[in-house]
Formats: C-alpha cells, structure tokens, sequence
C-alpha cells in the first residue's frame, strides 16, 4: 500500500523519470522558458488529482477534478504561465480560477506572491491543502467570485485566468501595473467551441492584445459555489 510519502514523491508512472518526459515533450511543444520548464519539473501534478487517475497525471490532457471542472493540461499550463512570466520574474500575481491548485502552484515557482481567487468553496479548501503539504508559503487562496474584483486593493505584475470569458472586464485591467499581462481564454463571437489565449499588456497610454492559439476551457461563471 503507498503511502502518503511515497504518493507526494511519486512512484512508477507518477515519479521524477515521467516528470522529466513531460518537461521534454513540452519542450519538443514549443515552450522556451527555461524557468518555467523547471517549475513544470518541480511541481507533483499527480497530487493535485484524485488517486485513481494519478497513473495519467502526465498525460498532456486535462483531467476532471469534481464539480464540473478540470485541471487543464500540462501545456496549457506551461504555455499561460511563459506568456505571464514574459522572460521576467513577476512581483504579485492574480489567478482567477484557483481549481486544484496547480497552475497556482507553477506560479508560486516563478514569480514572488500569488493570489488566487475560487468561486468553489471545497475546491479552495482542497487547494489550499495540497499546496500546504508541498510547503508552498507564497500562495494566498481566496474563496470569491473571480469576476468580481472591485474591493481589490492590490496591483499585480500578471493576472492569469484559467476559465474561458466572454469579455475582459475593466476591473481585471485595472488590477495591472504599467507593462503587466492578462493571459486569459477569450470566447470568440459566434459561439465557437473553443477559445483564443489572449495576452493584454498594460501599457502607459492604455493597453495592447495579442492572440495566440485556440485552446478549450470551462466557462467562467459568476457567483459563489
């Protein structure tokens, strides 16, 4: 029987070797951020899912968490958090959409302080959990509504958004210092099946936005779970 130890430092199909294979295939993907690429091989994505699915934890797909969501897979992650970092260490960051907690944990690997908000109440309990046992001291997890932020009092280098929107709200954009980004998966018109990654720069005279590739999110819901 494994126990918790050996389920936090990963065995066989979860161990440091299929870690290593993960970081090169996304390598191989296009991801160029070397300290990215190390955050992807120092985080455990097998403790953030439940053990029965922890054999497909390296897979490059996403994985269901419970309560309609999912954690999103490994290139998703490694990709929003490259376009984040944009090749410098980030102060604060937002993450709105908290899930499980690994691309929070990602983050807390490459930038000084991360705040996550998540709508989910057990989702936010068992984040905060995980990252406990991985000793991941620069996270604060909140339980709130990710798109209702205008209490917010703080600036951030980087907001990272991991449920797909409709519409940016002025308040995320707000929430950025001058040269910030907003990553986040963009609805297009029309009702598409899918979502365009959207990078906006905070710039000093108002802001820029960039589109990169289709990707597939849950959608981001108001209120309170």
């Amino acid at each position: 029987m494994n126990t918790q130890g050996e389920r936090n430092s990963g065995i066989g199909m979860t161990g440091p070797r299929t870690r290593a294979r993960m970081v090169e295939r996304l390598r191989e993907q296009g991801i160029r951020d070397e300290i990215v690429l190390e955050a992807m091989l120092a985080v455990p994505r097998h403790v953030f899912i439940e053990e029965a699915i922890a054999s497909r934890a390296y897979e490059d797909t996403a994985l269901p968490i419970g309560y309609g969501q999912t954690i999103s897979q490994p290139y998703v992650v490694a990709r929003m958090t490259e376009l984040a970092r944009a090749g410098r260490r980030p102060g604060n960051v937002l993450e709105i959409g908290t899930g499980c907690g690994y691309q929070t944990a990602v983050l807390a690997r490459v930038a000084d302080a991360v705040y996550s908000v998540e709508r989910i109440a057990p989702l936010a309990a068992r984040a905060r959990q995980t990252l406990a046992r991985l000793r991941q001291a620069n996270v604060r997890i909140k339980h709130a509504d990710g798109s209702a932020l205008a209490d917010v009092d703080l600036t951030f280098d980087a907001i990272v958004v991991t449920a797909a929107a409709k519409y940016v709200p002025e308040e995320w954009t707000r929430l950025l210092n001058v040269g910030g980004k907003l990553v986040l998966p963009l609805a297009p018109a029309g009702g598409a099946d899918h979502q365009n990654l959207i990078v906006i720069t905070r710039t000093e005279t108002g802001t820029r936005q960039e589109q990169f590739e289709a990707v597939r999110f849950v959608p981001l819901l108001p209120g309170l779970g």
